[in-house]
């Protein structure tokens, strides 16, 4: 069981000057934290300034990077073994802090799942989406995918550091990468607030991209849960186009042979996939 003492707390922010210093001080109220770090990446404000007079360790990137790149900075600069990671815009409440760092230990990461109320319909929409595909894809039921309030130990972040992307998917990368891995990630219920300025995701752009981590990590981790359907989408679809065809024509065209050819060279690929993952996770 985790303790504030034994936490970094890791803020990336970009051009947050109107918030930065509130959600700072609110962290450090709820507990003598290891540390709070505040990843300045690139700002064209006084974020790093308003953050260093609240009271956190400002650490900063000389230009923007994307958020992802805060966190991964972030990470590595934590001295603690647990890592805090939260949102500088104010949507997550510093109350829910202890609830996220109690259970690490018995854990290795602990999402704050936000409920569907707490965001706007278009958002939960897409969020909603994105859970029952990565759900299905895992095995394993995904309360919020993308929230970016968890906690974790810093050895297992670390692991798996150079997979997250610089961009605003460290969420959905970090969460199935631990459960792909093998990794013990729970679930606690949080509040989501108002935040404070404008939001810097973009629905179509950033729900695409991350669409294609979930298949990017499952595909990483467990190749055939991606190429087993295709290969049996495309098999049953040249079946029943070539039985058709002998049925009212006598013969097999073209189109369903290749379709059933296609169907066993991605099995194929699927199984040596499979098996350069296994040597992967042996390592």
């Amino acid at each position: 069981m985790a303790e504030p003492r034994d936490v970094s707390v890791v803020i990336p922010a970009f051009n947050e000057e109107d918030g930065i210093a509130s959600v700072v001080r609110g962290v450090l109220a709820r507990g003598p934290w290891h540390e709070v770090i505040v990843v300045d990446d690139g700002s064209t404000d006084e974020t790093a300034e308003r953050a260093k007079g609240a009271g956190a360790r400002v650490v900063r990137h000389p230009y923007n990077k994307g958020n992802g790149a805060a966190v991964k900075s972030g990470i590595r600069e934590a001295q603690a073994d647990v890592v805090l990671l939260m949102d500088a815009d104010g949507q997550h409440d510093p109350e829910d802090a202890a609830a996220l760092i109690a259970p690490v230990g018995l854990h290795d990461m602990v999402i704050g799942a936000r409920a569907s109320q707490d965001q706007a319909w278009t958002r939960a929409l897409g969020n909603a989406v994105f859970k029952a595909v990565a759900s299905w894809l895992t095995g394993r039921p995904i309360a919020d995918l993308t929230s970016g309030f968890r906690a974790a130990r810093r050895e297992r972040l670390v692991e798996i550091l150079h997979l997250l992307p610089n961009g605003f998917s460290y969420p959905t990368t970090s969460c199935l990468a631990m459960l792909k891995a093998g990794h013990n990630v729970a679930f606690v219920p949080i509040t989501a607030r108002r935040r404070t300025g404008r939001s810097k995701i973009r629905a179509l752009r950033d729900g695409t991209r991350f669409l294609l981590i979930i298949f990017k990590i499952v595909t990483l981790y467990s190749p055939l849960k991606i190429f087993f359907p295709l290969s049996a989408a495309s098999f049953a679809l040249g079946s029943a186009y070539a039985a058709w065809n002998v049925a009212f024509h006598g013969k097999i065209p073209m189109g369903a042979a290749l379709l059933i050819q296609l169907a066993v060279v991605v099995f194929l690929f699927g199984l040596i996939s499979e098996q350069i993952a296994s040597a992967q996770e042996r390592r």
